[in-house]
């Protein structure tokens, strides 16, 4: 299954209401939420004064304050996804955490490297997948999430070194050995995976479902990808069962999150 036509299969089909909220503006993003159209009925929230100078012909829903609005309108029901756009990624997740009751936030990104090829990964987030149960509870909730883009997950787990350099490091022993243990946990309960040490290469032809050692490297891998290496970022689904895809502020393109949250409505 190609991953990514799938996906913009399900979000052309599914064309549902996507809020992005508006912070910083550009001339940009406005034009590839425009150009998202194709797959979302795309709701601008923010300074509607602001966003009437890029000349737009979407809906706005104006806020002085729209990462609380977005993440309302959401819990509401007024959207039926949501995208953070350029909004603060601390204000605004702290909302969604606040209005939904949760104590933890999981994010799964999809990614796609410079070739073309397109994998999930996690941990993106720096505070998360840092333990055994935090890495196992992430790869259960992201399998349910692929699942319901009709993708069925095959896991590469990463460490921080090849198997043979157990011994060298006591952190790089630690996260080999983590990786064994979240292996075998997770083939115990069903889900196809395999332990690729710090292969990253070798993960990306075989796994459709990336997991770095920790939520710093798993950062590091995004933003390496994105930033330096001509690859593609279409956001990080929260995974819950409202449908919220978190997106870099560096990346002024907004049509792919869209896509992908209004695919997982």
């Amino acid at each position: 299954m190609n991953i990514l036509t799938e996906i913009e299969r399900k979000a052309t089909k599914n064309h549902a209401r996507i809020g992005i909220g508006i912070g910083k503006v550009s001339e940009s993003l406005i034009s590839s939420a425009q150009d998202a159209q194709d797959f979302a009925e795309v709701v601008l929230v923010g300074d509607e004064k602001q966003i009437r100078s890029m000349d737009t012909d979407l809906e706005i829903i104006h806020s002085t304050e729209p990462s609380k609005k977005l993440v309302e309108l959401l819990v509401n029901g007024e959207i039926d996804g949501a995208v953070r756009g350029t909004l603060s990624a601390t204000k605004t997740l702290s909302a969604l955490k606040s209005s939904l009751g949760m104590k933890k936030l999981y994010r799964i990104a999809l990614m796609e490297t410079a070739d073309g090829t397109p994998f999930f990964l996690a941990p993106v987030g720096i505070d998360e997948g840092n333990s055994v149960e935090d890495k196992i509870e992430l790869v259960k909730l992201g399998v349910e999430h692929m699942k319901r883009l009709g993708i069925d997950a095959k896991a590469g787990i990463l460490s921080g070194g090849r198997f043979e350099d157990k011994g060298r490091d006591k952190t790089v022993d630690r996260t080999l050995d983590e990786a064994e243990i979240v292996t075998k946990r997770l083939c115990d309960m069903g889900i196809n995976t395999t332990n690729y040490s710090i292969l990253i290469e070798d993960a990306i032809k075989e796994a459709n479902f990336i997991i770095a050692p920790d939520g710093i490297s798993g950062n590091l891998i995004f933003r390496t990808l994105v930033f330096l290496g001509n690859g593609h970022g279409y956001g990080a689904a929260v995974l819950m069962d409202k449908v919220f895809v978190d997106t870099s502020r560096v990346k002024e393109d907004a049509s792919r999150a869209i896509m992908l949250a209004s695919a997982l409505v």
